[in-house]
């Protein structure tokens, strides 16, 4: 019978494979908790946020066209807003957001993703934005899709420590792309840069997760891993083409649909009110409190309850009827599911509409996946409440 030597290759080979798999592990169970983190933080800035935004519409509405206070409240708006994007790349990087699918228009994603670029890709790197496909429109998540524009980009630019330009490009698949990338009917984003290229030895693994060219401690290999999944999931492809000290461009293709534009802002009208009672629902007062005063700036009666408990106690005691329900779903003692639930036995012409700044919790999961009559996530600005409101109560019963 032979045995190995203590020099055999094969032991060495399977040392170095079973410190990649310790490596890979390690990685994982690090993104795995800055996940969580990321997630937990994330619900503390959106009720924080929802607040922020719900008090700046109030403003608003307050002040008369003119007044010296306006530019403020827009301006705190406008922060608010940026504020609540910067929370959803903070999710959508630690796979926590809910995917909310729209017809997107891509030449304005692309054109929105220029404008953080420009500050996060260094002065000695020219940024050039071509959108030139005629119909751009698609169904995807618009965090996700710039998320891989971001990911993408930042690659590039790592690709070029020297500088370089870096250029953003839209344009209907069947033109500028290799053959057979992508079929018909598609709209493409390409992310090309004048950086080293990819070596070959690299090619083949570069959409594995966890593989980086880049030193310890700089890069997580979840980068295009994680822009490949998103791609996938929104039903399309990413390709890419390289040549060794020319550059490099990604090519994310995504099927073109009919229909709107749903990221396009709505029309500037004032949001739908009424006169029907909602029991709002939120364990955090500052929260409870502004969506409550919106909702009664727009002419609807208001109960309010700090919990499940509390709220069945409101609704045991209040004699007339109760239109619609809006909880949070992750609360104290009584989450909203189960105080829907029984509700719904005592009063089963109430609907409801959940919110939450959760992302991965079971329950929230369920009520965003449908289960639920309605979903709302936080952040979320007084109009948005207040047209989920009115369209809920619009519906006709089956």
């Amino acid at each position: 019978m032979s045995e190995r030597s203590p020099q055999d290759p094969r032991d060495e080979d399977e040392l170095v494979a079973l410190r990649r798999l310790e490596e890979q592990l390690a990685q994982a169970q690090k993104m795995e908790a800055v996940g969580r983190l990321a997630g937990g933080v994330a619900h503390d800035f959106n009720n924080l946020l929802t607040v922020i935004l719900g008090s700046a519409d109030l403003l608003l509405e307050e002040l008369e066209p003119g007044h010296p206070g306006q530019a403020h409240a827009e301006e705190i708006r406008r922060a608010g807003e940026r504020a609540a994007m910067l929370t959803r790349q903070l999710l959508a990087f630690s796979r926590r957001q809910l995917l909310q699918p729209g017809v997107l228009d891509l030449n304005r994603i692309v054109t929105d993703a220029a404008r953080m670029l420009r500050h996060l890709i260094g002065e000695d790197v020219e940024l050039v934005v071509l959108p030139e496909a005629a119909d751009a429109r698609v169904r995807a998540d618009a965090t996700q899709v710039t998320q891989v524009i971001l990911n993408l980009a930042i690659n590039a630019r790592d690709a070029m420590p020297h500088g370089g330009t870096l250029t953003l490009r839209t344009f209907p698949s069947a033109a500028g792309v290799p053959p057979g990338a992508a079929p018909p009917g598609h709209v493409s984003i390409a992310v090309g840069d004048t950086g080293h290229g990819i070596a070959p030895e690299v090619v083949p693994h570069i959409f594995e997760p966890f593989f980086t060219t880049k030193p310890a401690g700089l890069g997580t290999g979840l980068g295009l891993a994680t822009s490949y999944g998103i791609v996938e999931q929104s039903g399309g492809h990413i390709t890419f083409t390289t040549a060794v000290g020319e550059g490099t461009t990604f090519f994310v293709h995504l099927p073109r649909v009919e229909g709107s534009d749903e990221s396009a802002p709505a029309a500037a009208e004032p949001a739908p009110g009424g006169t029907e009672t909602v029991l709002v629902v939120e364990d955090e007062g500052m929260v409870r409190a502004v969506a409550s005063a919106g909702l009664r700036a727009r002419g609807y009666r208001v109960l309010e309850a700090s919990n499940g408990s509390e709220a069945l106690a409101v609704a045991a005691g209040h004699a007339g009827p109760i239109h619609l329900l809006v909880t949070d779903v992750v609360m104290p003692q009584m989450g909203g599911v189960e105080l829907a639930a029984t509700l719904a036995r005592l009063r089963p012409e109430t609907r409801v509409l959940y919110v939450s700044g959760y992302t991965d919790e079971p329950r929230v999961v369920r009520a965003a996946q449908g289960l639920a009559d309605h979903f709302l996530p936080k952040p979320y600005v007084g109009e948005v409440l207040a047209r989920s409101v009115r369209a809920i109560l619009d519906e006709p019963r089956a």
